[in-house]
């Protein structure tokens, strides 16, 4: 089962995907809609056609998906939290050894944005940016201190992120946050596929290009901790809820490790792809405003 939130003439508005169509929610996101904790039995009464909730986007029928313009799928998630040095590629190309214990940072919701949007990029940010190719995991329920098979049964599902990296920021001292928060500089979407349709464990390519160039191809069965073991060990410190969001790590191939090292530059377009979860694709635009 595919989610999105789409754009509306009166907003947005959460909705899933039948065939050729969505069809919405009766939510304003997918923020809202994982919130509200009965987001799978909403989902499959409106694949049903028993959903109260189909004229939201002005269309009973729903919106045909060639028509339809994916927005940001989770503007309010209450947490977002990111796993660094996840695939040993990435781990070697960064001249570290494999990790004992996940190393995790933080960002804010008002870090995302959607799935085609572009990223203005403030003067002070324009020095040493970077792409990263993600797998992001969406909690569809409550967790505390979990084990890992409770853990795997409370994941809503997936999408893709990529972590534009402030790389002179974030070398300023030990802890990355400075150079990983900015505003409206990680993408993510464009749908969330749900758990029962996809298993990263299995395996899923995920590539990265910049200006029809490929830098990352990678795949999740070589990560280093789990989807799972992520969602479980972040649970044992603090609460995840339904819409909550971890990112699971990049593979190798990022502009920082390149010899020379290698940076995003104004007009460049990155885009983001994995097998059964879609395409991001965002635009770099140097912004002349502070």
């Amino acid at each position: 089962m595919e989610l999105a939130t789409i754009r509306t003439a009166g907003g947005t508005c959460a909705a899933v995907r039948s065939a050729d169509r969505w069809l919405p929610l009766g939510a304003p996101h997918l923020s809202a809609l994982l919130a509200a904790g009965d987001w799978r039995t909403t989902a499959e009464a409106a694949l049903a056609g028993t959903s109260p909730g189909a004229g939201v986007a002005g269309d009973a029928e729903g919106v045909p998906v060639g028509e339809a313009e994916l927005a940001l799928p989770l503007p309010a998630p209450a947490k977002v939290i990111c796993c660094g040095l996840n695939y040993a590629d990435h781990i070697t190309e960064m001249g570290r050894d494999l990790p004992e214990h996940p190393t995790l940072f933080a960002k804010f919701a008002d870090t995302l944005t959607g799935p085609t949007d572009e990223i203005a990029v403030p003067p002070a940010a324009q020095g040493e940016l970077d792409w990263e190719a993600e797998l992001a995991v969406v909690v569809g329920a409550e967790l505390r201190s979990a084990g890992e098979e409770e853990a795997r049964a409370g994941i809503a599902g997936y999408m893709l992120a990529n972590d534009i990296s402030v790389r002179d920021w974030q070398k300023r001292t030990l802890q990355w946050l400075q150079g990983k928060a900015w505003d409206a500089t990680t993408p993510l979407g464009p749908v969330l596929v749900t758990a029962d349709s996809i298993d990263p464990e299995a395996g899923i390519g995920i590539t990265c290009e910049v200006n029809g160039d490929r830098r990352q191809n990678g795949n999740t069965k070589t990560l280093v901790f789990s989807a799972a073991a992520l969602v479980a060990y972040v649970s044992q410190f603090t609460v995840l809820r339904p819409g909550d969001v971890i990112l699971t790590g990049t593979p190798g191939g990022v502009g920082m490790g390149m010899q020379p090292p290698q940076y995003l530059s104004h007009g460049d377009t990155v885009v983001v792809e994995a097998e059964g979860l879609g395409r991001l694709a965002n635009t770099i635009r140097f912004s002349t405003a502070h």
